[in-house]
């Protein structure tokens, strides 16, 4: 008869216990952007020589572990690769907002990691459903502000030598003329030409937010604090169309590492000069992309024990108030 003189207070007081339990499981924590296991190449050790994703350059084989190819499901056709993403964690690829367009529902869409040429798949190669696509609220289709969208896998990613994820910066690095920075994609390499099928890279130097936003430049249409460029004065190097969302990668000696400095965002044509491509500040975004992550993490870690529990739970104090 214990059950039947069960107080509201002492229920709930269960209730609340079963939500501890149930929120954190054993052995599952919800996804975290890493900080040490980061941001390393396994099987390329050098750093690569200057190339262009626009003329054409293929990446060496695992050069960009973290780098993954986005492909929408065309009816008639099947997977096409629509944009580049950067795997951030175990199951989270941070990619452009502006890629989404119109197939925002994640059943359209896979993740391929692990890949070099796009039609062709190795053992280590390993495909994923999309759980869910969290866009930034704020993105501004016109402005291009806020282009960011976090891709949730199905599937928890075993990392391996040719699957990394990238680091992402705490705040704002320093970066001086040494800083080796590069970009990768399947994107074209013309401007008016076909994409590619092996994976391209390309060395490009960060161009002072000044001097890119000058009125013979983007003419003061950059938000500097959220925005940097990246490419040469002159052209010739550059993102094109199918890199958006890819990554603006960095190496750090004195860490080691590569970081993800930024997300690739958009450009007025394909290696103009005066117009580099412009890519969004990981660094300024960082605290939104975790929380993205953790928060969504945490509505799937309840598991269907306990969800039983809670059932049996709720059953159990209706029926001891009656």
């Amino acid at each position: 008869m214990r059950w039947r003189l069960l107080s509201r207070p002492s229920a709930a007081s269960l209730v609340a216990a079963l939500v501890l339990l149930c929120e954190a499981p054993p052995g599952v924590q919800p996804s975290v952007i890493p900080t040490k296991a980061c941001g390393t190449r396994p099987i390329v050790d050098e750093i690569p020589a200057g190339s262009r994703i626009v003329g054409g350059h293929d990446a060496q084989l695992g050069a960009w572990p973290w780098q993954v190819s986005l492909q929408v499901f065309h009816f008639g056709i099947g997977y096409q690769h629509m944009c580049g993403g950067s795997l951030i964690n175990h199951n989270s690829v941070l990619t452009a907002a502006h890629c989404i367009k119109e197939w925002t529902f994640p059943e359209f869409w896979k993740a391929v990691l692990g890949l070099h040429h796009l039609y062709r798949y190795q053992p280590y190669t390993v495909k994923s459903r999309i759980r869910a696509i969290i866009m930034h609220s704020d993105f501004q289709e016109k402005t291009f502000e806020n282009d960011l969208a976090l891709f949730k896998l199905m599937d928890s990613i075993r990392f391996n030598d040719y699957i990394q994820p990238i680091c992402l910066p705490e705040a704002p690095l320093l970066m001086t003329n040494d800083t080796s920075c590069y970009i990768s994609g399947w994107g074209k390499t013309l401007e008016r030409g076909g994409k590619r099928r092996v994976l391209q890279e390309a060395e490009v130097d960060i161009i002072p937010m000044q001097l890119c936003n000058r009125n013979d430049w983007y003419g003061g249409a950059l938000k500097k604090e959220d925005m940097l460029c990246a490419g040469s004065e002159s052209g010739g190097v550059d993102t094109c169309q199918g890199d958006s969302g890819g990554p603006l990668m960095c190496y750090f000696p004195d860490a080691t590492k590569y970081y993800l400095i930024g997300v690739t965002s958009f450009g007025l044509g394909c290696g103009r000069p005066t117009f580099p491509g412009v890519y969004i500040r990981t660094a300024r975004f960082r605290s939104w992309i975790q929380s993205q992550a953790i928060l969504f993490d945490k509505t799937i870690t309840m598991t269907i024990p306990c969800i039983l529990i809670f059932l049996t739970v709720g059953w159990v104090i209706i029926h001891s108030v009656l």
